[in-house]
């Protein structure tokens, strides 16, 4: 396969696929721009991986350099058979969250004036995903400004917002108010209206109208420095 290298751009496509994950984050993880394996693969531009690269993206994959392009006589990344186990697990039993370029206030309110641009991930177990009812979620994480929901919530923390459509019930969402994306706590309020309320009670309840505030998704899950 080494002088093969149409058959190395289908195995990388392969074991791309398999794991679940996009042409775009293998090139972020060996540090290209988010086109490059796209290109390598469908152009066959460059004509073959770099030597980093290769072993990079082979140590991820659990498999020997050769099988992306390495001669044989190269010293090639050979994973024992707990290593290819583990990382079959991390590469095929785990999910990849979308980091979006946005911040939700907790505070007054911020405009929205970012575009939603995933600029990182986080990676969750299916597993887990499963015992926090949320193996159907549609999930995005986004920072939290502000400090109207301390302590509760902190200015920095990264929030997990499942945007799958769901009954609404009282809690913890994301919201849109005019230009604005918020973390607050939603509440029914009086017919046809809902009250956005702060964990800190230095800030009073919002009632608005239900027709003006857009839900984005309900926050399931937290994560910031202690």
């Amino acid at each position: 396969m080494a002088n093969d290298l149409s058959g190395v751009r289908a195995r990388l496509l392969e074991l791309a696929q398999d794991s679940g994950s996009s042409l775009s984050s293998l090139s972020e993880l060996i540090g290209r721009n988010t086109t490059y394996l796209q290109q390598f693969i469908r152009k066959g531009s460059p004509r073959k991986l770099e030597e980093q690269d290769r072993r990079t993206l082979a140590q991820f994959f659990g498999v020997d350099e050769i099988e992306l392009g390495a001669e044989v006589e190269v010293k090639s990344y050979v994973p024992s058979f707990k290593a290819q186990e583990n990382t079959s697990k991390i590469v095929r039993d785990w999910v990849e969250v979308p980091r979006l370029d946005l911040g939700a206030s907790a505070g007054p309110g911020a405009l929205l004036d970012a575009g939603e641009q995933a600029f990182d991930a986080f990676r969750f177990s299916q597993s887990w995903l499963r015992e926090q009812g949320l193996s159907n979620a549609k999930l995005s994480a986004i920072c939290v400004q502000g400090d109207s929901m301390e302590p509760l919530l902190r200015d920095g923390d990264e929030i997990l917002v499942d945007r799958a459509a769901a009954t609404f019930r009282d809690g913890v969402y994301v919201v849109r108010l005019g230009d604005t994306l918020m973390v607050k706590r939603v509440a029914a309020s009086a017919q046809g209206r809902i009250a956005l309320i702060s964990q800190n009670l230095a800030y009073p309840p919002i009632d608005v109208s239900a027709e003006e505030v857009e839900i984005i998704g309900r926050v399931v899950w937290k994560s910031g420095r202690l």
